[in-house]
């Protein structure tokens, strides 16, 4: 279950009575598209349904016979979301706006790069002026992933940006191979490995390519610096970094 505080009111009006439940935000938006793919006990912050939430008040029976026909919370409250309104008041508007916004730059930032400077990653605090000075507001009640796109296009007029993927190899010395290989092979998809005869070990990973400069800090961190990268434009084609 989530507190309290982190839930919002989804209330239903029906056969002149009123229902309430406490839910949490996105959690609600997601089942009110039919997207929600979780445990219903995870997201809520009561199994129960009420009248009015901020008195504790509940319905009578016969009206949760009457509209749902049943008295069972948790087949009443997916109900109440999905054919209700979701109610939120002006502070949590507020830091439901502030969350999904740092969210946003924060995916920018991992999968974004500058196309006119070798592709290389933007900083959070870059994509936060640009979004300022493109006047992008972000929706509180819509997901992330579905603003990105809209973000983007109002980045592009302000910086130059676009999403891509970076194809590294990574070459770690024997004496640090075992540990930090087991890291890096999880910073992405692994595309192929080897292990050398001198127990070096050689990986070619892809990932999103605003990461880059945390996979170099890997890298470097778990070597002591000793060990290499390279940027796989083509096959054909590596850079030394």
């Amino acid at each position: 279950m989530i507190s309290l505080e982190d839930a919002v009111t989804a209330r239903l009006e029906s056969h002149g009575a009123r229902f309430e439940v406490l839910v949490d935000p996105d959690a609600a938006l997601a089942i009110k598209r039919d997207e929600f793919d979780g445990e219903l006990q995870d997201v809520i912050a009561a199994e129960d349904v009420f009248e009015d939430a901020s008195r504790g008040d509940r319905p009578a029976e016969t009206d949760l016979e009457t509209v749902f026909e049943t008295t069972d919370p948790m087949e009443i409250i997916p109900e109440v979301i999905t054919r209700g309104e979701i109610q939120i008041t002006a502070d949590q508007r507020r830091e439901m706006k502030e969350q999904k916004h740092k969210q946003l730059v924060t995916r920018i930032t991992r999968n974004a790069v500058n196309p006119q400077m070798d592709n290389a990653p933007h900083p959070p605090e870059r994509i936060e002026r640009a979004l300022e000075e493109a006047g992008f507001r972000i929706d509180p009640m819509e997901p992330v992933s579905a603003q990105v796109d809209e973000a983007l296009e109002a980045l592009r007029p302000v910086i130059p940006i676009r999403f891509d993927e970076v194809t590294i190899a990574a070459q770690l010395p024997a004496e640090y191979a075992g540990s930090a290989q087991a890291k890096i092979r999880q910073f992405g998809e692994l595309e192929r490995e080897e292990w050398q005869a001198d127990g070096s070990w050689v990986g070619v990973i892809t990932f999103p390519a605003g990461l880059q400069n945390e996979f170099y800090d890997l890298v470097a961190e778990e070597t002591s610096g000793e060990g290499e990268t390279r940027i796989i434009k083509d096959k054909d084609d590596l850079k030394t970094r």
